[in-house]
């Protein structure tokens, strides 16, 4: 037999329509005792199960904090997903009533809050492993744990345009002193936490170091000679370029007229501008990079980022992605 309401932190698979089918293997089921065998012999109609009934709808967090609540009253139910992007719960018939009481009680103590609220800052372990490449490259080149690791994996505009495409990959785990390397930490922190809240940073990661070695890419285009730069900092625009574009697309379009959607991209110009600039900082890179993470901005689609997406497995795929980019730059850098 099919399982009954499964565990409420399950999900599963949207069905077609907003019942669940004679295979979701409901135990409560309607048999008329009275039916009888027709007189042709053939077998009687197969019992249906009881539909369920849809209780609630919301983001992935709104609909985990009200799980938790019919898990802590013991009311089984199922978590789906629509095809549009909210999360919905599902309970038996008999168990509606008293759903909908406990979930009612939970909102008048904790209201829902507004789409697209504004986001406090708050500490998340998840940018740790993302700025774990620049942290270790870098103690190694200053305590020359790896003879040339500097000079191998600096960006360097005539060699990078002579073929040595893998600088624009190496350069970005260097850096030129401590102070370099703390405020590209700092920096990089705070931002790769803001984007933490609407999207698991293993589905980005991958594509902001790509971004980011196009960007290197492309100053070594532009320069063509006698330029050489290094550091994190690229990244880190990019992850601001790529915020910048998700809060814009996340902006209800009647919010304060259409200007207002642009807040978020004209803010992130100001702050890409302010921290973008000073005596040895690489402009051209910031820009670039900048750029290139506003086009990552657009990667990700927008019912994930509106109503949330719970980590999962193939995010470790993204994540052995990120380091395999940085892995296949220093190995070309050796070879």
């Amino acid at each position: 037999m099919a399982p009954r309401f499964v565990s409420p932190m399950i999900r599963h698979r949207s069905p077609q329509n907003s019942h669940p089918s004679s295979t979701d293997g409901l135990d409560n089921v309607v048999i008329n005792p009275q039916a009888e065998t027709p007189d042709n012999g053939s077998k009687p109609p197969e019992p249906q199960p009881e539909e369920s009934a849809l209780i609630v709808s919301g983001t992935y967090r709104q609909i985990r904090d009200y799980s938790l609540v019919l898990l802590s009253q013991g009311i089984a139910h199922r978590l789906e997903r629509t095809e549009e992007g909210p999360f919905e719960i599902f309970v038996l018939p008999d168990n509606e009533p008293r759903a909908r009481s406990q979930i009612e009680l939970y909102c008048k103590e904790n209201p829902p809050k507004k789409d697209n609220p504004p986001m406090p800052l708050a500490i998340s372990l998840q940018p740790i492993w993302v700025l774990l490449v620049p942290v270790a490259c870098t103690l190694a080149d200053f305590g020359n744990l790896v003879g040339k690791l500097h000079s191998l994996g600096v960006s360097d505009a005539e060699r990078i345009l002579r073929g040595e495409w893998w600088r624009t990959i190496t350069a970005l785990t260097l850096h030129g002193d401590s102070h370099h390397l703390v405020g590209n930490l700092v920096s990089g922190y705070i931002v790769l936490n803001l984007l933490a809240y609407r999207i698991p940073l293993a589905r980005m990661a991958p594509f902001l170091a790509m971004a980011s070695a196009i960007a290197n890419l492309c100053v070594a285009l532009t320069v063509r000679s006698d330029f050489r730069a290094l550091g994190f900092s690229t990244f880190v625009f990019a992850c601001i370029g790529a915020l910048s574009v998700i809060e814009f697309r996340l902006m209800p379009k009647e919010t304060h007229g259409m200007l207002r959607r642009f807040a978020p991209l004209c803010g992130a110009i100001s702050i890409a501008v302010f921290l973008g600039l000073g005596e040895h900082a690489d402009i051209l890179g910031h820009a670039y990079g900048f750029i290139a993470g506003m086009l990552c901005g657009i990667i990700p689609k927008k019912k994930m980022l509106r109503w949330g997406e719970p980590t999962a497995l193939i995010d470790l795929v993204w994540i052995v992605a990120y380091y395999a980019i940085f892995v296949i730059g220093w190995k070309m850098a050796f070879a």
